[in-house]
């Protein structure tokens, strides 16, 4: 049986993703989901989810992205996840359909983590856009509960990053390099051929290097498709 007759990708409520993005993901925290789909097998069991949200705030609309006055809905692709042990292309399957779901025309974002030993290979694998390596990143960590913060909770939370702006039981823990940055641009041909023309970043060949795999052999709840 071929990976098209034993899956399906179906939209999902962002409360069923929350077991996983808090224990299989390596992040173990939520981000801002707009969009969550989840990959079934044909007996509807959930066998992973991919989140789309809200972007870095310079990106939003395209701004930041691309030159001159194109404004364009732009969203993060901010978690994927999957079970261990699936066949070798769903993962590459699993993004294709949830980007066919999302509305359109649209810019998707996403990174790829060098830091925890991650080059984006999914994303080289469906097509996406290359563009350099973000800036890198202070992480934070609040001293009364050992809570590690990223630079976008620190500035929901309290207006600002600037330590002298924030709660003194809130310090920096430590500095992050950058994250492989891509971009995918869905619409009509027209609408595409615009986007990559007005894209203000240089496009660059793939980086290439050894993935690190992290433990996601945790077991969600089993969950079924809800009607």
């Amino acid at each position: 049986m071929g990976i098209l007759e034993k899956y399906t990708v179906r939209s999902i409520e962002s409360s069923q993703c929350k077991d996983w993005l808090l224990h299989k993901h390596y992040a173990k925290r939520i981000p801002a989901i707009i969009h969550s789909f989840g990959l079934y097998t044909n007996d509807l069991i959930l066998q992973g989810v991919c989140t789309f949200g809200t972007p870095a705030r310079m990106f939003n609309m395209g701004y930041g992205v691309f030159d001159g006055k194109l404004s364009i809905l732009t969203m993060e692709l901010n978690r994927l996840i999957v079970n261990e042990g699936l066949e070798k292309n769903v993962l590459s399957y699993f993004v294709a359909e949830c980007l066919k779901l999302l509305p359109k025309p649209i810019c998707i974002v996403s990174y790829a983590d060098g830091n925890n030993g991650h080059h984006g290979y999914i994303y080289q694998a469906t097509n996406w856009i290359y563009t350099g390596v973000t800036s890198s990143e202070k992480i934070y960590i609040n001293t009364r509960t050992n809570e590690v913060l990223h630079p976008r909770t620190v500035v929901s939370m309290f207006g600002s990053r600037k330590v002298d702006k924030l709660p003194d039981y809130i310090e920096i823990s430590k500095e992050e390099s950058g994250k492989y940055r891509y971009f995918q641009f869905l619409g009509k041909k027209n609408e595409v051929f615009n986007m990559k023309k007005n894209l203000k970043y240089e496009i660059l060949p793939y980086p290439k290097g050894n993935n690190n795999r992290y433990d996601a052999g945790y077991k969600p709840a089993v969950q079924t498709v809800l009607f």
